[in-house]
């Protein structure tokens, strides 16, 4: 973003811009461009201290001076009561949030950059500022002040009589000690501090937390101030970390770390070949491989909260507020993972998902204090039934771990079969039931208090899609894999519910499917849900509707950037995502558009208009506004929702690994194509369920 941006935006502009980076370990730095924090979830170290979970924010923000032959020039910003103090921003010239976050500065007859970067593997950061040009003999120093919050992520810092202080660890190290409250943090850095400068720093206000009906001021500690002397081309660092810091090879590890990309694509081993072959010429898709990194972590079972043999991969989902979600990262899989040909990270992901099965049931999601596993969800294990499936279809895994994979799925399958949980019934149809009072039970999960904002009790139709779906997977693995009397029984109980399922879900009137059918009657509403009915591998809806449901969806849910969760003709519809919690919580799946849906949504487009040229360039039309986003105001992410009324304003968790692993799987798989790239295990004919009338082939 350069400053005829800035000038076109406006100040405010600059603040709905937000960037971010991750750390692989489930931490993150995160702020506004002018680096004025509007959320309590902002900080330049928000660290796991619990990989991926128990996330703190320590280092809050900097207040940053240049002084030029002894006048001062804030670079930083923030917002006090009534005022904005400094105003730093009238200083930035530039910001680039790629491969990290740097931004320019540029005064009278002087020029700085500073940038940011995280280790990547540790809860360490390191700013780093480069004098580009000065004035001619005029000394130019750099005042770096360090604002500690200190505090569990959900809450907020407020001054207390404790004593803090920074100890000395070495001349240019130190450590803020712990408390009850607190952890203990590290700082150091290559300039000299001055510890009489230590301060509390009063009354930050976070507008969009109050915007949100939150508490949103903050007290944010000062331990002192570290002065540089700045020369033309030589840069200096500061860092935090929750660890000792050896700043040197910090510093090397960290530029290492951040090295430029090799020149063959090839060779990286987040490409599959086929993805390397248009990598270089192709700019959406090179944005939602990098997005898609940004979820995707590593951890050591020694670190982590739920431990694992060797190193566990797992995927962070809502970035910043929520803790990691079972099922949106099954969603995010074959995006995020599958198509990018991180086998190995799939693989791992799935196992230590399969060592967390309780009565045949995936987590949902992991709390926040110990990452321990909660069995909400109804759908989430027949997500991890479509995972797996997809994982060895891409992969053509054959090995042990592949087995026991498959042994997931077996428990999964006669879990659901034999209705062993309390919230799931299977009728004589075959079709799934689910009700449990004031728990919602599907991805539409909203709930304030023990209110259920969308209640969904009785068959939800994406609920018998994906049982449909995991039937089908599940026997054609068994088929695959050797004899296990799966094969037939499951496909029998497949057909079962695939007929139960056109008679009962099909709308004559709406021409699209009903949302639920409980046994007061089916529930008419159009929402996205049915969508899962067409795009799925394994397609539950006759073929001969697939187009009547689509012309539906299009006509009274699709907008530019997502798929609307409800039609604006229903009394229930609310199509502005903002306010109070409540307020929120109402819209949040009654009229929001949520970008992950375009990749159901594009994939039944195809299915009904054909893979020829023309139909995939209609395709690519439908995710441009997404993509554009994603190359521009989302800096380099694509956020949970946007409202369903237009301009469709960008709202929810600011970076969704539902949104990107869909929008990524269906660019590579349908928009380029490439799904022809997995491996040959088994031929990839196009794939029609029996007894359908004749119509649009199914690609699977």
């Amino acid at each position: 973003m350069d400053l005829p941006d800035a000038a076109a935006v406006g100040f405010d502009g600059l603040l709905e811009r937000e960037w971010l980076a991750t750390n692989g370990l489930g931490g993150f730095a995160c702020s506004t461009v002018p680096g004025l924090n509007t959320r309590k979830y902002h900080g330049l170290l928000v660290a796991a201290m619990f990989p991926p979970v128990r996330r703190m924010v320590l280092l809050s923000r900097a207040e940053e001076v240049v002084y030029v032959d002894g006048w001062p020039h804030p670079l930083s910003t923030n917002e006090y009561p009534g005022t904005i103090h400094p105003e730093g921003y009238r200083q930035l010239r530039a910001f680039d949030h790629h491969p990290y976050p740097r931004w320019g500065f540029q005064g009278d007859g002087w020029t700085l950059e500073k940038s940011l970067r995280l280790v990547r593997g540790q809860n360490t950061v390191v700013l780093t500022y480069t004098l580009l040009g000065g004035t001619s003999g005029k000394p130019i120093a750099l005042e770096v002040r360090p604002l500690l919050a200190l505090r569990p992520i959900h809450e907020l810092m407020y001054q207390w009589n404790a004593r803090l202080a920074a100890e000395p660890k070495g001349k240019d190290h130190h450590r803020v000690p712990p408390t009850g409250r607190t952890p203990e943090t590290f700082f150091a850095h290559e300039g000299t501090f001055d510890p009489a400068a230590a301060a509390w720093y009063l009354n930050t206000i976070y507008r969009r937390e109050e915007e949100r009906g939150y508490a949103g001021l903050e007290d944010l500690w000062c331990p002192g101030a570290v002065r540089f002397a700045l020369e033309p081309g030589r840069s200096v660092h500061f860092a935090c970390s929750t660890e000792p810091i050896e700043l040197q090879r910090t510093i090397e590890l960290v530029n290492r770390q951040y090295e430029p990309p090799r020149e063959s694509a090839s060779e990286s081993p987040s490409w599959s070949p086929s993805l390397a072959s248009v990598r270089p010429e192709d700019a959406s898709l090179d944005a939602l491989v990098r997005a898609a990194g940004q979820f995707v972590l590593s951890i050591s079972s020694s670190d982590a909260a739920a431990g694992s043999a060797g190193a566990l991969a797992a995927v962070m989902t809502n970035i910043p507020w929520a803790t990691p979600s079972g099922r949106d990262a099954l969603i995010a899989f074959p995006g995020l993972l599958l198509a990018t040909g991180r086998f190995a990270e799939a693989k791992s992901l799935l196992l230590w998902l399969a060592s967390h099965l309780r009565d045949g049931r995936v987590p949902s999601e992991f709390t926040e204090d110990k990452g321990e596993p909660r069995y909400v969800g109804v759908d989430t294990s027949l997500w991890f039934v479509n995972a797996v499936y997809q994982y060895l279809d891409y992969s053509g895994d054959d090995e042990p771990g592949a087995r026991r994979l498959l042994d997931a799925v077996a428990h999964v399958m006669e879990a659901y079969r034999r209705a062993a949980a309390p919230d799931l019934t299977v009728g004589g149809d075959g079709l799934l039931s689910s009700h449990v009072a004031g728990t919602p039970t599907t991805w539409m999960d909203a709930k304030i208090g023990d209110w259920v904002v969308t209640p969904r009790a009785g068959r939800p139709v994406e609920l018998n899609a994906l049982w449909y779906n995991a039937l089908r997977a599940a026997a054609s693995l068994a088929e695959r894999f050797g004899p296990t009397g799966w094969d037939r029984e499951y496909a029998a109980l497949a057909a079962r519910v695939r007929a139960s399922f056109n008679d009962a879900f099909w709308n004559a009137h709406g021409r699209c499917c009903y949302d639920v059918v409980a046994d007061h009657g089916p529930d008419p509403s159009v929402r996205p849900n049915q969508l899962l009915a067409m795009s799925l591998p394994f397609p539950v809806l006759d073929v001969a509707r697939f187009a009547a449901a689509l012309e539906t969806v299009t006509r009274e849910l699709l907008v530019p950037t997502g798929v609307r969760t409800l039609a604006p003709s229903d009394p229930a519809y609310r199509g502005r995502y903002g306010g109070d919690v409540v307020s929120r919580d109402r819209a949040y799946h009654n009229g929001s558009a949520y970008p992950w849906l375009l990749g159901p949504y594009v994939t039944a487009y195809l299915r009904v208009h054909g893979r020829g040229p023309q139909a995939r360039r209609e395709a690519a039309a439908l995710l441009e506004p997404c993509l554009a986003y994603l190359r521009g105001d989302g800096l380099g992410k694509i956020c949970e929702l946007f409202d369903g009324d237009p301009p469709h304003r960008p709202g929810g968790a600011l970076a969704s690994a539902r949104a990107t692993g869909e929008l990524l799987r269906c660019y590579v798989e349908d928009v380029l194509d490439l799904s022809s790239g997995r491996v040959p295990h088994a031929p990839h004919a196009p794939h029609v369920d029996p007894g359908v009338p004749d119509g649009p082939a199914v690609i699977r």
